[in-house]
């Protein structure tokens, strides 16, 4: 059995040759608002040297971008973790699927997928993960796995013309090996 695996997806490390997929996930304008900041577009060639950096990455100081496939091989996101600290055993996470392969369960499968890397076999004992106060989908999705709202911070994030509140949930590890996400 893959550890990588679950019902419905499976995590791999990104390959020079999804430079085209990134290249056209990137052309997502709402996209790019949800995740961190509309960026100006980006060449080609700079997305091919990003994902050529990327596929020669190893797990650094706990942090590793991983796309998000069907069990088809169907690439249909990808996930990312961040802000690493194995002293307090804490890190953060970004997950981004495509928008025709949203609400069929393959973000979810993702983050279990990590946190049960993270608090299993790299002993990490919480998840922190921000999420912007507009962003209902990825709030109903943090939820539901069992992350609990823990603040908010008022107008941290700017989009469109206006200020959102950014949201922040976590999850330690007692939590989720009590809920569904063994």
């Amino acid at each position: 059995m893959n550890f990588w695996q679950l019902e419905k997806v499976c995590l791999r490390g990104i390959e020079p040759g999804d430079a085209a997929l990134f290249f056209q996930w990137n052309l997502d304008s709402e996209r790019a608002r949800h995740l961190d900041f509309f960026w100006p577009p980006v060449s080609q060639a700079s997305v091919a040297a990003w994902t050529e950096e990327q596929s020669l990455r190893r797990l650094e100081d706990g942090a590793f971008h991983w796309v998000i496939e069907t069990l088809d091989g169907i690439p249909v996101g990808s996930i990312s973790t961040h802000n690493c600290d194995p002293r307090n055993g804490t890190f953060s996470y970004g997950v981004d699927i495509a928008a025709q392969h949203q609400r069929k369960g393959f973000a979810s499968e993702a983050i279990r997928l990590v946190l049960r890397y993270y608090f299993g076999e790299l002993r990490y004992q919480k998840v922190t993960v921000p999420v912007h106060g507009d962003n209902l989908a990825s709030i109903r999705l943090h939820e539901k796995l069992g992350f609990q709202r823990e603040g908010v911070h008022r107008r941290m994030f700017f989009s469109q013309g206006k200020y959102e509140d950014v949201l922040w949930y976590g999850m330690t590890v007692e939590e989720f090996n009590g809920g569904s996400g063994k």
